[in-house]
Order: C-alpha cells, then structure tokens, then sequence
C-alpha cells in the first residue's frame, strides 16, 4: 500500500466516522491534551484551528492561552508561519481561520500539536497531501516536541511516509495515546522529547496496546 492510498482509507474512515460521537471523542482528546500540556509544563505552544474533520480542541487551546503563549498557523505561499493566537480570528483559504498577521519573526516553541490524517509505523504523519507541516518544521530553530492528534484512529505499522515527512513523539486519539517509547522503532530523539515522554508516562503509563496495526 502507498501513502497515497493509505490516506484515501483514513479519509474514509473519517467520513464514515458517526458525528452523533464526535463531542465525546472530542471532549476525550481535550482531556489527555490538558493534562499532559500542563503536567510537562509547556511555555511555547502551537495549535491548530480545527476545520473539517479535524478533533476539535479549541477547549484545550482556549485553557492554554491563560498560562501559555500559544500560536496558530498563518498562510504565507506553499506553506505557513506561526503567529500568537488573538482575535479577531479570519477565515480564509480552505475555510482555515487564522489572527492577523505579525511582522515578527516567530521559530521557537516547545510543543506543536498537529492535526493527522494517518500516522505509520514510525509514528510519520500522513496529512492531507498539501505538505505544509513539512515545509514548516525545518524553518523552526530546534525540533519541538510533536503531539500527533487524530480525531478517528487510523495507523498502519508499515513505514510509507517519506524521509521529509513530520515524525511525531506522541500520538492522542480518543482511544488513549501512544508514544514511540512502546515500540520496536529504532529512532533517535532529543534528551527533551524523551523527558517529556517520561513524564507523560508517569500520568498516562501507555496501557493501551498499540503494537498492533487499526
């Protein structure tokens, strides 16, 4: 299977995904965002405005803004920056809101939680085939501790993405989180990414069984 096709049956999925349940999935991804933000004590964080099908965890960003600086995307060409979160927010291209625009130059955060289509089995993000996120994370100063959020579980454990493609630390969906840390994976981090990994662990403890493929 390539990646082109494994995001046609995550899109899929998230289409037929019931929206009767969409709050409680929601609500139960805002929860595990929350607790694990707080607990590790991110200062810099990068959300994401939900559209589509994406979880929404605007709860989660609207708690953060009262202790954090947190930032949201902002178009610019093939790819975006990052710019602090304030209203009014606009919509704009592919009906994403974002704040107006700022002439400062932001590149460094400590987290960035990022929306996925799929994730493979070096937890590599498969998004919706734009590239953005790709573009994005080399213009930043150091790599961020990278949450993965996935509003539909859809994980394979074959390896299809590319040598350029986001790799996450984290991956939440409502069915719990899963952290490479669980896995066979050989993959190098930074000495952060693996802290916060253990301090997630500590409230979290990765019970759930995630060594086998959805």
């Amino acid at each position: 299977m390539s990646k082109s096709d494994f995001r046609q049956v995550c899109l899929e999925r998230l289409k037929q995904s019931s929206p009767y349940t969409k709050r409680v999935r929601d609500a139960k991804i805002n929860s595990i965002l929350e607790q694990l933000l707080v607990y590790c004590s991110f200062k810099q964080i990068l959300c994401y405005w939900p559209m589509g099908f994406e979880a929404d965890i605007r709860k989660t960003i609207l708690k953060m803004w009262q202790r954090s600086t947190v930032y949201l995307p902002f178009m610019d060409g093939v790819s975006f920056k990052m710019v602090p979160l304030r209203y009014p927010l606009e919509r704009k291209a592919f009906g994403i809101y974002e704040p107006r625009d700022s002439y400062r130059k932001y590149n460094v955060i400590d987290v960035a939680i990022v929306p996925v289509v799929g994730v493979d089995g070096s937890l590599g993000r498969i998004g919706f085939g734009k590239g953005m996120y790709d573009r994005f994370f080399p213009t930043l100063k150091t790599k961020p501790f990278t949450i993965f959020v996935q509003s539909s579980v859809c994980r394979t454990m074959r390896n299809l993405c590319d040598d350029y493609d986001v790799q996450g630390d984290m991956l939440v969906t409502p069915r719990g989180v899963y952290s490479l840390r669980k896995t066979n994976v050989k993959r190098t981090t930074r000495r952060q990414c693996n802290r916060h990994c253990k301090r997630a662990s500590r409230i979290f403890n990765f019970k759930k069984d995630y060594s086998r493929p959805f």
